[in-house]
């Protein structure tokens, strides 16, 4: 296939990584339960398609979150032990414990930058589910995990507008402090525009956190996720999340779309001359085959015009 001529500029990161949400971050937001024999069969697709990091599942109650139920038995399929990462979310401690019985080796805790998301999504104060994520990843760290640390309504919130990048970088540094080795900022209602991914960021470089333990989580609500992530680049960052044919979007926030499709993202990227290790094409195909899997059409434009080619 053709790929777009590469236009590589000095200033930017010569590769960078990409940590592939579908599975999880994707499945969850959708009508159709898949089994977990078709879950991991995706997650066995993306790692030949060349992605190193994938996420897994969730241990968290299959009444909030049916989409994930049986997520041990994924895990079950894949070799854990291998030079991939698998990482799965773990709301509290007995979500690590089931996680750590199943054989997990990455474990992922999530936090809020505002209250409200907090309650509405996590059940309780921001006090008192950041405490709880902290302490999960603290334990998790003391049991030879590594762990992800995510940050939600980093770019604002549904409910209470604006959110000051101090209080980003303040949460993030206690994330950093717990344990953390990446604190992935989530746009998670899609409404960042690039100088504002910058000061977000600076205000992190700020705070002491080396960009290199950065990665962005970006949603396409605005059409925005692709510049947000140059911005990124521009920044130093070399990690980001995105998800096969777009797929997912927060359920527990109004108006949050789907994520960055993995396909999109590695077109800029390659158009860019940075190397990620993955094949396009392939990850295309497995959009397809999932939006088959899933009866729905997917939001990226990219499959269809990767694979007419």
């Amino acid at each position: 296939m053709e790929l777009p001529q590469q236009i590589t500029q000095s200033d930017l990161p010569p590769e960078v990584s990409i940590c592939e949400v579908s599975p999880r971050d994707g499945l969850q937001s959708q009508s159709r339960i898949l089994p977990a024999t078709v879950r991991l069969e995706l997650i066995q697709r993306l790692a030949c398609a060349g992605l190193k990091v994938i996420e897994a599942g969730s241990f968290v109650s299959p009444r909030a979150v049916p989409q994930m139920a049986d997520t041990r038995s994924v895990l079950d399929g894949l070799d854990v032990d291998s030079d991939l990462a698998f990482p799965v979310l773990v709301p509290n401690r007995r979500g690590l414990d089931d996680a750590v019985a199943a054989g997990a080796k990455d474990v992922a805790v999530f936090i809020s930058v505002t209250d409200s998301f907090s309650r509405a999504n996590l059940g309780d104060s921001l006090q008192v589910t950041t405490d709880r994520s902290l302490e999960t990843a603290r334990a998790a760290t003391s049991a030879g995990l590594r762990v992800r640390g995510y940050l939600s309504m980093v770019f604002g919130d549904p409910w209470e507008g604006s959110v000051d990048p101090a209080d980003v970088a303040a949460a993030a540094r206690r994330l950093v402090d717990a344990g953390c080795s990446t604190i992935c900022l989530g746009d998670t209602i899609g409404t960042a525009t690039p100088g504002h991914v910058t000061a977000v960021l600076d205000s992190l470089i700020d705070a002491g956190i080396p960009i290199d333990r950065v990665a962005l989580h970006t949603h396409n609500t605005y059409g925005q996720a692709l510049a947000n992530v140059y911005a990124a680049l521009q920044a130093g960052v070399r990690q980001f999340d995105a998800s096969a044919g777009g797929i997912g979007g927060c359920p527990f926030a109004r108006s949050a779309s789907g994520n960055l499709a993995t396909e999109d993202l590695l077109w800029m990227l390659n158009g860019l001359g940075i190397s990620t290790g993955v094949d396009i094409e392939a990850v295309a195909a497995i959009s397809q085959w999932l939006s088959d899997e899933l009866g729905t059409p997917l939001p990226s434009a990219t499959p269809s015009a990767v694979l007419s080619r």
